[in-house]
């Protein structure tokens, strides 16, 4: 992924016993929840809320996901997030899912990040906070 786009955040989050399935395995909806967590941490971070009420948002217009490795309980998954250059409105995010103490890739996802105008459903200009540090962040 890193030949997409400039290594914006990291994350570490504990597999709970409940995110497996019934092949003893982390369901492959959780994987999405993974990389959900990284992006609003992310967004938090720099002082974006996530939330129905904030007047202009991020929101997903699509998601991707490649399982490579199944992710089984008990671990600790590594989440790195990755972004494009942001467009008027909208960046490109990537993301790879490690497990702690193996440096074998388990999956890798992408997700489009757009912000709206809640009160329209239409897109809005990407906050200049946000736009400076996509740009800003190392190669």
């Amino acid at each position: 992924m890193k030949e997409h786009g400039k290594l914006i955040h990291t994350t570490r989050i504990p597999v709970r016993w409940g995110d497996m399935d019934a092949y003893g395995h982390v369901n492959n909806t959780v994987y999405f929840r993974f990389c959900e967590q990284a992006r609003c941490e992310w967004l938090e971070e720099m002082g974006i809320r996530v939330r129905p009420d904030e007047p202009v948002g991020p929101v997903i217009i699509n998601a991707s996901c490649t399982f490579l490795i199944p992710v089984n309980y008990p671990a600790t998954v590594i989440i790195k997030m990755y972004a494009g250059q942001p467009g008027r409105s909208s960046v490109m995010t990537w993301y790879e899912l490690f497990v702690d103490g193996d440096e074998r890739l388990y999956a890798e996802g992408a997700a489009k990040t757009v912000w709206m105008d809640m009160s329209t459903g239409k897109s809005a200009p990407i906050p200049d906070n946000v736009r400076q540090l996509v740009e800003d962040a190392p190669a």
